[in-house]
């Protein structure tokens, strides 16, 4: 049986794991492959790769990216992740949610991430949407949840959702996994 090939973007010195391939444009200890993740293609064949984690880093890719391609970065991003994933692979993204001070709050934040920054990478709801012109080339189901604050935990289902929709800081993060279609 083939061992999984899994890959952690972006992973800095906190590598999700020794089995998974670190990568970082700064060689320091837990990176495997030392890349510009805003340099396409990536150093990964089409097709290779069956999990996929980055946490903490597609709010800083900046919307211009040096190169031919002029689509926003983190549309050249996802397509590039779709690329390497084999089909049915799974990438999970964990950022700061759009309405948290922890999104607004570092200096080298250029995007904010909200559950619809993610429905844009899935094929049927930008057909529905009516959204061709950005052309955007993956298609991913996707599936969010959310590191809500500790004061939101003990709430019902129903509090918590009226909460996360209107207040800020209700929740830290969010999380989106992502499956190859």
């Amino acid at each position: 049986m083939d061992e999984q090939v899994k890959v952690d973007l972006a992973c800095g010195n906190s590598k999700k794991g020794e089995d998974w391939i670190g990568v970082d444009y700064k060689d320091v200890p837990g990176v495997d492959v030392v890349h510009n993740l805003t340099q396409y293609p990536w150093p990964f064949k089409d097709n290779s790769v069956d999990e996929i984690h980055c946490s903490h880093y597609i709010e800083h890719i900046p919307h211009d990216v040096q190169g031919e391609d002029k689509r926003d970065g983190l549309i050249q991003f996802m397509d590039e992740i779709y690329r390497i994933l084999k089909p049915g692979g799974k990438a999970v993204f964990i950022a700061p949610y759009y309405s948290s001070m922890r999104a607004f709050g570092d200096p080298t934040h250029v995007r904010y991430i909200s559950d619809w920054t993610f429905y844009y990478y899935n094929k049927e709801w930008r057909d529905t949407n009516k959204l061709d012109h950005y052309g955007i080339k993956c298609d991913f189901d996707v599936v969010m949840s959310y590191y809500i604050t500790n004061d939101l935990t003990l709430k019902s289902k129903e509090v918590r959702d009226k909460l996360i929709k209107e207040n800020l800081n209700a929740v830290d993060d969010i999380m989106a996994e992502l499956t190859k279609r």
